[in-house]
């Protein structure tokens, strides 16, 4: 019988912005993926359009490299808390994980819970110090703060005992001991080196991982000659052969064209058949006539696959235990655009283009949750989080989808007991001191706990439990209040009893009074006591919100009113007005900002705010009735 194959699966998993993609470009530049002339960008695992420009990872991908005789599958997982439903599904197919952590920050609040999952599923993690090239970099200090966190995790002696290395990815480079990386040139004078992930700087790579992944995990067990089980734990889409099963072959061998039996999550048995069968060979997906054991691998041809279910041999039917997925924490209503604007600029604009495109969504998105409103109008959505959802809003308003999305709500529970829980989010804060007060005093409000705050070097490190209602809006508020110098980090931490009333947004909405074009001569008036969201040149339609009032109370004006001509001056010479520069909002932002009477226009050419009742007279009827 022919020897099996070597494999070692392995997920690389971090906070935001520790490094998890440029690592992986250095495994793939390293080991020989790519031709010596071939134009490899940067991040290269991040495919999606939206992953590049904001430069952070959504979706967990997949590639493959060899390293001698082992063939080492690697996963790319997103650090954002609210994608953490990628890194859940995964932990199953992998056989141990490379934790990520940055010399100068330590573990962050997802650091622990990738961590907490890795070590839930039983695997020994590898830690790797990335960036010891920072100026700030505390290595030492860092390393004691994993241990911490190992422990206050309760990982076993074996997890606890987890081999340590530092590098830097950007270079390529990782070592046993940081001294070796001493005389790495990071920087000459103020401009960094030029990123080069395929080392070789002073002779150094990234071999000391290699090594160390085949030393500290052994290849998968043969177990060929046992019946057929294979877990899905993702899901894909191909516009030519449909939908696509991803996951680890558990035991057996799995064959194209070959009749298997899928255990639902219902406990039923179906019979299908597998069309084309997929293992990954650097980055590309590649078609093979079988896999065996232990590989990752996509199959096609089962229409109605799902997270969780297990592929089977007919003759054999055994489910594997589903994989569970942490609830939804934050729902916005998706309806259909209204606005006097509807279908100017979409080529979707029906509730049935919605409804399929929100079917299809769920076909690969276990994080989200999607059910009908008792109008026929929309949609409510649950995710994990404003990123989260505004990730899918972005993704549909460039596809051509037009959509009115309402105030994110906060998902509460009940108790055991009887009592209304409610979500509440691990907060870790790094700003300069003197903006210290500020934040403490706003967080209060919002009902924020503090468990610590520490000093050290003009910058002031805070960690607090607030409730996720508290958090909304604050965090355009954040960068304004540090003047965009501080950075801050949230994830969910569990459901605790509702903390009551949360203070809202105190400023008024400017309300257009009518249809018409904004002109300059409106702005600059009304500017003296607002803050405009439009230019000069900008249609507007009537219960458009227009600017922020600098007072408590919504305020409605014509932005659209001219400059009559006299016998002293024409309409037109007008040059000599300022306006100040008006505020754009980013999608997230615009979902931060809205109240629960206010709605966000998403169109594949704006993002506008609009009042629910567009009229004002309906909005006055409202708030008498």
């Amino acid at each position: 019988m022919q020897e099996q194959q070597k494999i070692i699966n392995i997920a690389v998993i971090a906070h935001v912005d520790a490094g998890k993609s440029t690592l992986v470009d250095a495994f793939l530049s390293q080991s020989g993926v790519f031709r010596e002339n071939e134009d490899v960008s940067e991040r290269i695992m991040d495919s999606d359009d939206i992953e590049r420009e904001r430069g952070i990872t959504i979706y967990s991908k997949n590639c493959s490299v060899m390293h001698g005789d082992v063939k080492i599958n690697i996963v790319d997982t997103p650090g954002h808390a609210d994608f953490s439903s990628e890194v859940e599904r995964i932990m199953k197919t992998v056989d141990t994980v490379i934790l990520l952590v940055d010399s100068s920050e330590g573990p962050m609040p997802q650091t622990r819970f990738v961590l907490q999952k890795s070590l839930e599923q039983g695997l020994n993690p590898i830690l790797l110090i990335n960036k010891i090239d920072k100026k700030d970099a505390r290595i030492d200090e860092v390393v004691d703060e994993v241990y911490e966190l190992f422990m206050d995790l309760n990982a076993n002696d074996e997890q606890l005992d987890f081999p340590i290395l530092y590098g830097i990815a950007r270079q390529g480079i990782v070592v046993r001991d940081p001294a070796e990386a001493m005389d790495v040139e990071v920087q000459v004078g103020d401009t960094k080196v030029k990123k080069n992930t395929s080392g070789g700087q002073n002779g150094l790579s990234i071999a000391p991982l290699f090594e160390t992944i085949i030393d500290h995990c052994k290849a998968y067990p043969d177990r060929r000659e046992e019946p057929l089980q294979f877990q899905v734990s993702a899901l894909a889409y191909d516009d030519y052969i449909g939908r696509l099963g991803v996951g680890r072959v558990t035991r057996g061998k799995i064959k194209e064209g070959q009749t298997v039996a899928v255990t639902k999550a219902d406990g039923s048995v179906v019979q299908r058949k597998i069309n084309q069968v997929f293992v990954y060979r650097g980055m590309k997906r590649t078609a093979v006539p079988e896999a065996e054991c232990g590989d990752i691998v996509v199959v096609s041809g089962i229409a109605d696959i799902s997270i969780g279910e297990t592929i089977c041999d007919p003759a054999h039917p055994e489910a594997m235990e589903m994989i569970h997925i942490e609830e939804p924490t934050l729902s916005m209503n998706f309806m259909v655009n209204k606005s006097p604007f509807a279908g100017k600029s979409g080529k979707y604009v029906t509730s049935r283009h919605l409804k399929e495109r929100l079917e299809k969504e769920l076909e690969v998105n276990v994080g989200l949750l999607v059910e009908p409103l008792d109008t026929t109008d929309g949609f409510k959505v649950s995710g994990r989080g404003e990123l989260h959802l505004s990730i899918l809003l972005e993704n549909m308003r460039r596809e051509g989808y037009e959509i009115a999305v309402s105030k994110p709500e906060v998902i509460m529970h009940k108790s055991a007991e009887g009592h209304l829980q409610e979500p509440v989010e691990r907060v870790v804060i790094s700003a300069p001191t003197q903006y210290s007060g500020t934040i403490i005093s706003k967080l209060s409000l919002r009902k924020g706990i503090m468990l610590t705050m520490n000093e050290v070097e003009g910058y002031v490190h805070l960690e607090y439990l607030v409730p996720t209602r508290g958090l909304l809006g604050y965090r355009s508020e954040f960068i304004n209040d540090t003047h965009g110098e501080g950075t801050f980090v949230r994830r969910f931490e569990e459901f605790q009893d509702h903390k009551g009333d949360i203070p809202q947004r105190t400023n008024g909405a400017i309300i257009a009074q009518e249809d018409g074009v904004a002109t300059g001569y409106a702005l600059f008036n009304i500017g003296e006591r607002a803050q405009m969201f439009v230019v000069p040149g900008t249609k507007i339609y009537e219960g458009m919100i227009v600017g922020e009032n600098s007072r408590s109370d919504d305020m409605v004006v014509n932005p659209c009113k001219a400059k009559k001509q006299t016998n002293m001056r024409a309409s037109g010479s007008d040059d000599a007005i300022r306006l100040s520069p008006p505020r754009i909002f980013t999608l997230e932002e615009a979902l931060e900002w809205i109240n629960d009477d206010e709605l966000v226009e998403v169109v594949p050419d704006d993002i506008r705010l609009r009042k629910k009742l567009l009229h004002e007279l309906e909005r006055r009827r409202s708030g008498r009735f």
